[in-house]
């Protein structure tokens, strides 16, 4: 079957199926199958496919009907300006979660301008290792960065995504604070479940295909964040900062957790590009 004939039928069935972005999707996995870029596809798309190729296309668009998504498939996600492998195993970076990189890096420089040292950061939860990778990547040779997450199979990928992008990270496989020793670190920054346990059954088959580990937040959504607050002024020096990212509708219920520590001091919220409440900033004051 030739290019063209191809792209029309998985886009036509991928519609049938009422799958958004049919065309993106289907021209993504043509790419993905054949090693070839999407203009090669265009100035070629009376070009026959071989058998191969065309059996394994048709193989990963069934995929995405079944609700795969297409980043499992093609085990690559971009986030802020870097390309990160992902799986099964991982959630995948969003660009909602690039508000809280920006915003912690923002505070970074600014610590950074004071102190002569490097500075010290936790991400919690890392999963993929985006959020960690891309402040190292920004940060360079000012920063000494650690990652932590309950799974061992999502540190896996988080070190793959580390080496490939040439960064100095310090995992470690612990349970929030259940292995961190340090309690010196200017910045915790953490993107934790925070879906309510109900509602991930009532999301989209691509999201539910996704770690349940790291959706679920627990009957309100709020399990990990009251874990969070709880312990990690503790291990963040004075003046030093929390960094979270928050569902849309989460916002006063994490303040309200935050509220109930006096060691959280000059909080703010943030919102992202489609002006929801996307991220809450904290002071630590000891």
């Amino acid at each position: 079957m030739k290019i063209k004939q191809a792209l029309e039928e998985s886009i036509k069935k991928l519609n049938n199926n009422k799958i958004e972005d049919s065309g993106i999707i289907a021209r993504e996995l043509l790419s993905y199958v054949t090693n070839k870029n999407k203009i090669y596809l265009v100035i070629n798309e009376n070009k026959e496919l071989e058998s191969q190729e065309y059996s394994q296309y048709c193989t990963n668009i069934q995929k995405i009907i079944d609700g795969i998504p297409l980043q499992y498939i093609t085990h690559k996600q971009e986030f802020m300006g870097l390309d990160f492998y992902v799986d099964e195993n991982v959630l995948i970076p969003q660009p909602d979660t690039e508000t809280l990189v920006e915003n912690t890096l923002e505070i970074c420089n600014k610590i950074i301008s004071i102190q002569n040292n490097k500075i010290r950061i936790l991400d919690l939860c890392t999963g993929s290792g985006a959020i960690a990778i891309s402040l190292e990547n920004k940060l360079q040779h000012k920063s000494e960065i650690y990652a932590s997450d309950i799974s061992i199979k999502a540190l896996k990928i988080a070190e793959k995504n580390s080496n490939t992008n040439n960064s100095q990270i310090n995992f470690i496989h612990s349970d929030l604070f259940e292995r961190i020793n340090q309690n010196d670190f200017e910045i915790i920054v953490s993107n934790p479940p925070y879906i309510k346990t109900e509602t991930i059954k009532t999301l989209s088959k691509q999201v539910q295909n996704e770690p349940i580990l790291a959706l679920d937040g627990g009957k309100d959504g709020l399990d990990i964040y009251r874990k969070i607050i709880m312990q990690a002024y503790k291990h963040i020096k004075n003046n030093g900062y929390l960094c979270l990212e928050i569902g849309y509708d989460q916002r006063e219920k994490v303040l309200e957790i935050l509220a109930q520590y006096k060691n959280y001091t000059e909080i703010k919220t943030i919102k992202d590009l489609s002006k929801n409440d996307r991220c809450i900033i904290a002071k630590i004051k000891k």
